[in-house]
């Protein structure tokens, strides 16, 4: 009996909108749809197995192989660099990967930057490539609140709609990479299951731009 290809999607909204595609696509689970507490989701009958992970183990699952498939945002892609495959750029949950601060900051080279981030790997990479001298403030919470209380200089994260930022008086500075969900894939899996796997990324490839 043929495998079920298993499919890792990010809980939340992002994850709801990318299952409604792969659904639309022809890869339907009713399962996940029910109100329970399940986390493993099967149907025999479209030959796939779904399950939720929190949206940064995603690439992990895909990259250890529990996962032939995933979804997950190009900033965890650039962050950890997991060794996957980028099929697709699915054009959802898209935002942008920035430097703020204060509107009026302006930065001086003559002293090190110091830049508060959820994102170390990203910002490191950013500032390297322009040689500037740095010092990375790892953070995990609201890191708006460095700048103003005088933590950091400027910050670095993921910016939507710019309203946090502006009720807390910062604004985006730079940009440095827009943001969106991506389609990966387990390399070894891709290899043994690459008919299957194209397949599903060319449906969907082709939903999308028939949808445009």
């Amino acid at each position: 009996m043929k495998s079920m290809l298993n499919i890792a999607l990010p809980k939340g909204r992002l994850g709801e909108k990318v299952y409604a595609m792969f659904e639309a696509a022809g890869y339907a689970c009713p399962a996940l749809k029910e109100q329970n507490r399940k986390l493993i989701f099967e149907n025999e009958e479209t030959g796939v197995r779904y399950f939720w992970a929190k949206p940064s183990d995603v690439s992990i699952y895909v990259e250890r192989g529990a996962a032939d498939i995933g979804v997950a945002g190009k900033d965890i892609l650039l962050e950890y660099s997991p060794d996957v495959y980028e099929l697709l750029d699915l054009d959802m949950g898209k935002c942008r990967m920035c430097v703020a601060g204060p509107a009026d900051f302006r930065d001086d080279p003559a002293r090190t930057l110091r830049v508060a981030t959820k994102f170390p790997n990203i910002a490191k990479t950013y500032y390297a490539a322009q040689s500037r001298e740095i010092d990375i403030i790892k953070m995990n919470g609201s890191i708006e609140l460095a700048p103003i209380v005088g933590l950091s200089d400027v910050i670095v994260d993921i910016v939507e709609t710019g309203k946090t930022l502006k009720e807390n008086g910062l604004a985006p500075l730079q940009e440095i990479v827009p943001i969106s969900a991506r389609l990966i894939a387990n390399k070894a899996r891709f290899k043994f299951r690459s008919e299957e796997i194209r397949t599903l990324t060319a449906r969907i490839d082709r939903m999308m731009k028939e949808g445009k």
